[in-house]
């Protein structure tokens, strides 16, 4: 049975790019647009691993990790943030709450998550 990773991102050109490759990998993908629809998405759809930005509308990626956080079921559920800034003092804090790894828009190539995830969950 395929892994479910549910992306929690705004920014259309990223959302394209990782679902066409987390597909092609066989990972099924769903997809939310800000911290809000994710959380709900999470208690719906209970996805083995979440991508997630940090600067979204509504409720962004710290407020939506906190709110994991102080949710039994879904504190348990590996998180990779995908941030624009690659400033240690972010860094820190994603780790504080929780995230599992994270990757820099700029930086990425779409292989590496592929491998941040496999470590996570698998393949």
């Amino acid at each position: 049975m395929a892994k479910k990773i549910l992306l929690v991102e705004d920014e259309e050109l990223i959302i394209n790019i990782l679902e066409k490759k987390l597909k092609e990998k066989g990972y099924e993908v769903s997809l939310s647009r800000n911290g809000k629809e994710g959380l709900e998405a999470m208690k719906k759809e209970k996805p083995d691993l979440v991508l997630m930005d940090i600067v979204m509308p509504k409720m962004n990626g710290l407020e939506t990790m906190e709110a994991m956080n102080n949710d039994q079921e879904l504190k348990e559920i590996p998180v990779i943030v995908i941030s624009n800034s690659g400033e240690p003092v972010e860094i820190e804090r994603v780790k504080e709450l929780g995230a599992k790894d994270w990757l820099i828009k700029t930086e990425f190539d779409p292989q590496e998550i592929i491998e941040k995830i496999i470590k996570q969950i698998g393949e």
